[in-house]
């Protein structure tokens, strides 16, 4: 498919993880030049993530350079222990001053430091930070009581609960509380890296409510540190399908390629194996749009 095809094919598109700065850790852009070049595909909007503080407010002290900028962007907190682990006073503030997603423990869960310590490797911060376990669930297996807080929390504002990189077992007790509480925007980023999840459980979570997101990170042959090749991508959506998945770019660090053209590189990867336009729209747009809470 030709460059102008493909930009056809992916305009409009949503990024639900996008690794801007500022942060701790080395990013290649801030917010603001992001969004600036997002417009070079007409990206509707991408999520601000930060594994270690509330991008809320970066977004708000960055209002002035924002405005003008097509691309819109969109913040949230992970409940990492940087800003006090499961803090149900924390997610009020973010979602209260225009936060639209709040990340269940990511760098701070138990399947995360065990990958990392594992090997897995991971970005090291420029500061020093000192990290600890952050868990769900309390000595009895049960979800500790701020989890069900923060969990009112995000149903009372229609935000989006991500999985963040939690295990398996604890996805699935949080999804469930967070259905039972109304809750209509969920989401499990990158199953197959960190979380260790696979397409039978991945269904399991789509039957509580969620949609799966990949990352074009993990399948970008211009990315160092790829994972898989676009036929693994291919597959879980297959087997997932494509109303029920996200992709997504997990990009933003100092040293990997721009989101845009990460998102045409596998974009085009997947046209080349067969997914319809239209399904490639699905997953870029029209889902991550509705769990962004842009469209209904």
């Amino acid at each position: 498919m030709t460059r102008p095809a493909i930009e056809r094919v992916l305009h409009g598109l949503v990024d639900l993880h996008c690794h801007s700065g500022p942060n701790p850790l080395p990013r290649r852009f801030d917010h603001v030049e992001a969004a600036r070049d997002g417009e070079r595909l007409g990206m509707r909007a991408f999520l601000a993530k930060s594994h270690h503080h509330n991008t809320v407010m970066d977004l708000l002290a960055m209002a002035d350079r924002l405005a003008g900028v097509s691309t819109a962007v969109y913040g949230g907190i992970a409940l990492n222990a940087q800003v006090g682990g499961i803090n149900p006073y924390a997610v009020e503030m973010s979602l209260r001053m225009g936060g639209r997603c709040v990340w269940f423990p990511t760098i701070s869960s138990s399947a995360h430091i065990d990958h990392h310590n594992a090997g897995g490797g991971f970005p090291k911060p420029t500061v020093p930070l000192t990290m600890t376990q952050v868990d769900v669930r309390g000595p009895d297996g049960a979800l500790i009581p701020e989890v069900g807080r923060v969990i009112e929390i995000i149903a009372e504002t229609g935000a989006l609960l991500s999985a963040g990189h939690m295990a398996p077992d604890d996805i699935r007790e949080v999804f469930t509380a967070a259905r039972e509480a109304g809750v209509r925007r969920m989401v499990v980023g990158h199953p197959n890296f960190v979380i260790g999840s696979d397409p039978a459980q991945c269904r399991e979570f789509v039957e509580l409510g969620a949609y799966i997101e990949h990352e074009t990170s993990m399948y970008d042959p211009e990315v160092a540190q790829k994972k898989w090749g676009p036929e693994v991508l291919m597959d879980w959506i297959e087997q997932v399908g494509p109303e029920h998945t996200v992709l997504a770019s997990d990009l933003g660090q100092a040293g990997r390629p721009f989101p845009v053209d990460s998102f045409i590189r596998v974009g085009s990867a997947l046209l080349d194996l067969g997914l319809p336009e239209k399904d490639l729209q699905q997953i870029v747009r029209v889902n991550p749009s509705y769990l962004l809470g842009l469209d209904d």
